[in-house]
């Protein structure tokens, strides 16, 4: 097998990042940068007195504002672990692994919103932050996810054979596409509609900025893998598509769990069988994305979704400027 550039590139210094061999791993690394933010920029003052309010969220807005905290909580950090321990160490291109470091500093923010909710909400940081163990279906979730990934974290694997590249290729769909292109969808669904009602705003705007950065995050995942799979051709079997479909459809099921056990009632009048229809709106757009076929072929639910990655400009709540959000023209954006 000959080497390749993405991965096991021996053929230069891995320092050495120009002259670009991706361009496009260079340019979401600047839509990255022109994105920055930090949670500490929204106020929670709505939030606060709303959550402390006995007639402004009922009591499944408020457990489903707990599931998802808990969720993300902690969901951001394992995927921080993963790009670091894991992706960073088998992907050897220069600007591919500088916009991973971007990443993964996106996710040390994305913690840090939770830290900042947790804060502002006065809500028990043991119960937000063991939910991953003590709700069953947060813990199946991140199960499902980590028994995908683990074997990269845990050993080293051999790249430059066939079972190694496909190991690789499903860590990268475990995270860029199950984790982050999936099981965080119906979370933002929920708390972007919540936002839409008046309720929970400034909570809401974090996650409104969190799915842009991940929007970018599953664009450059898909780009890797489709990258792995064209120079690598021969491990993209009809067997190991059907290894990817099952793993799409067993991460569906595993979302519609969490969805009604975060939503047992209708938010924002939508039902939790609205958010499932979402979530296999998504998981075909995960296929598409990555030169598969559809499994569901569900229309759009939620086309306002859209709007959250699609607004190219956001006024800021302090100084009341407008911050451009940069994309990347060819990017296909996660929603």
């Amino acid at each position: 097998m000959s080497i390749k550039p993405i991965i096991n590139d021996k053929s230069i210094n891995p320092h050495q990042i120009i002259p670009l061999r991706y361009k496009w791993a260079r340019e979401y690394y600047l839509c990255g940068i022109a994105n920055n933010w930090v949670p500490e920029e929204i106020s929670m003052l709505t939030d606060i007195n709303q959550w402390k309010s006995n007639d402004v969220l009922t009591e499944n807005e408020k457990r489903m504002i707990l599931r998802n905290l808990g969720f993300f909580s902690t969901a951001e950090s394992l995927t921080a672990n993963n790009i670091v321990l894991a992706a960073y160490k088998y992907i050897t291109n220069p600007e591919c692994r500088q916009y991973m470091l971007r990443q993964a500093f996106e996710e040390a923010v994305h913690t840090d919103t939770f830290i900042y909710c947790c804060e502002s909400l006065s809500l028990d940081p043991i119960e937000i932050y063991t939910a991953y163990m003590n709700i069953p279906s947060i813990k199946e979730k991140d199960d499902f996810v980590i028994n995908l990934t683990s074997s990269l974290i845990n050993s080293n694997i051999n790249t430059e054979s066939i079972d190694g590249i496909k190991e690789l290729i499903r860590n990268l769909i475990g995270f860029y596409v199950i984790m982050e292109g999936i099981f965080f969808y119906a979370g933002f669904a929920m708390m972007l509609a919540l936002k839409r009602e008046g309720k929970m705003i400034g909570i809401g705007q974090q996650f409104e900025y969190i799915m842009r950065d991940e929007s970018i995050h599953l664009a450059f995942g898909c780009d890797v893998i489709l990258n792995i799979i064209n120079e690598y051709p021969e491990v993209w079997t009809n067997d190991f598509k059907e290894e990817i479909y099952n793993l799409i459809k067993k991460a569906v099921e595993l979302e519609c769990l969490y969805v009604y056990d975060s939503c047992v009632d209708k938010v924002a009048g939508i039902t939790p069988s609205q958010f499932c229809k979402y979530t296999c709106y998504i998981a075909d757009r995960r296929l598409e994305r990555l030169g598969l076929e559809k499994i569901y072929d569900i229309e759009n639910p939620f086309p306002w979704m859209s709007q959250a990655t699609d607004l190219s400009k956001e006024k800021n709540f302090f100084e009341t400027r407008v911050t451009e959000y940069q994309t990347a023209g060819s990017l296909d954006w996660g929603e």
